[in-house]
């Protein structure tokens, strides 16, 4: 009998970010790594013979769980890669169940019929993700192995391996991250012991990711409506130095108007659902000679703050500036907002200097965009 542990990957920047991530290749976040750490606790006592894995960094990362620990070599293999999105590759899912709300409850709850033009279908994805398992069985006859793949590539494994049809997706949900299956392989069928057990995070604090909601974004003109801008500027400024002495807003906004006409991508109007939340700022001239990209806002409104909400803003930059070559993300922070200071130590943010702002001294914060910094 051979003993197979199909594992999903580790928390990687599109599960905290909420977008489709496919082949999208990022990097794991911090939270990722503290269940990375647990699940290799979880598989230091079990016998291991080898250890496959997808070719997208998030889930060679996963593997490392096992392969360090255990000393095994890695063997990698393009068939168990996630569900290849096409035109749907790193979109966030609110603009995306927004602007396709037809294809997106298709591929939620009726995958089988979910067809997009440059994407696999689901079918295509279950006959080289089964083909690969099939071939990693046979060739270790007798053996344990573990394999690290993708969310929606296991469920579609995990479906034909339980003939339950994938649009039965109470009795077959997508397994949580680091989730283990043990499936026994007896030379003809696969069947399963377990299923999407995640018994080794007990104990971790739940990882970040959104606080339950999904925000999406449309590119927002200032001059089409001053008064929001000008208002998310002045709650931001209150919130960064408890009032709003020394708050001009007329340099900001006419900046804002700039940065939009030089890169209309560069400010965006944040979304709950059809309500306005945030906004982003960029200014993407300053730092293009020296490979920074600078963040000049980032507001939430004051109700939606506390939710885990604020990443998916900064996602937007790091998006933003990694499509445009940037190397690292640079911004100020008052250096009395103790919350947003935390909030970007946190998401790998590191102080270069200080400067002099609107009479308050200023944290000069840079973080890398360029990742993998683990390989």
């Amino acid at each position: 009998m051979t003993e197979i542990y199909l594992i999903r990957h580790t928390q990687a920047e599109g599960n905290l970010y909420r977008m489709m991530q496919g082949h999208w290749d990022g990097d794991v976040t911090p939270d990722g790594r503290l269940q990375i750490a647990a699940l290799s606790k979880r598989f230091e006592k079990v016998h291991v013979d080898a250890v496959y894995s997808s070719d997208l960094y998030r889930a060679m990362e996963t593997a490392g769980a096992i392969t360090g620990p255990h000393r095994l070599p890695l063997h990698t293999d393009p068939d168990l890669r996630e569900i290849n999105l096409g035109p749907w590759e790193a979109l966030f899912f609110a603009n995306v169940f927004r602007d396709e709300p037809e294809s997106a409850e298709l591929f939620l709850f009726d995958p089988d019929h979910w067809v997009r033009e440059g994407a696999e279908t689901f079918g295509q994805v279950t006959e080289r993700a089964y083909a690969a398992l099939e071939r990693i069985a046979r060739r270790h006859e007798g053996q344990t192995v573990a394999v690290v793949s993708h969310g929606v590539t296991i469920r579609c494994l995990l479906a034909k391996i339980t003939g339950t049809p994938l649009n039965e997706t109470k009795r077959l949900p997508i397994g949580g991250n680091t989730a283990v299956s043990r499936l026994l392989w007896d030379g003809e069928r696969f069947t399963a012991a377990y299923l999407n057990d995640a018994s080794h995070l007990e104990g971790l604090p739940f990882p970040a990711w959104s606080g339950g909601a999904d925000l999406r974004h449309e590119s927002f003109d200032p001059a089409t409506d001053r008064a929001y801008y000008e208002n998310c500027y002045a709650e931001a400024w209150r919130a960064a130095h408890g009032s709003l002495a020394g708050f001009a807003p007329g340099p900001y906004y006419a900046s804002a108007l700039e940065h939009y006409r030089a890169y209309p991508g560069a400010v965006l109007k944040m979304y709950d659902g059809e309500e306005a939340v945030g906004l982003v700022d960029l200014d993407t001239g300053r730092g293009a000679h020296a490979g920074y990209g600078w963040v000049s806002l980032l507001y939430l409104r004051e109700d939606h703050r506390g939710r885990g909400l604020g990443v998916q803003l900064l996602a937007r930059a790091i998006q933003t500036y990694r499509s445009l070559g940037r190397k690292s993300l640079r911004l100020h922070v008052s250096e009395d907002n103790k919350a947003a200071l935390a909030f970007y130590r946190h998401w790998g943010f590191e102080q270069l200097g200080e400067e002099t702002g609107g009479g308050v001294k200023l944290l000069l914060m840079e973080r890398t965009l360029e990742g993998k910094r683990h390989v």
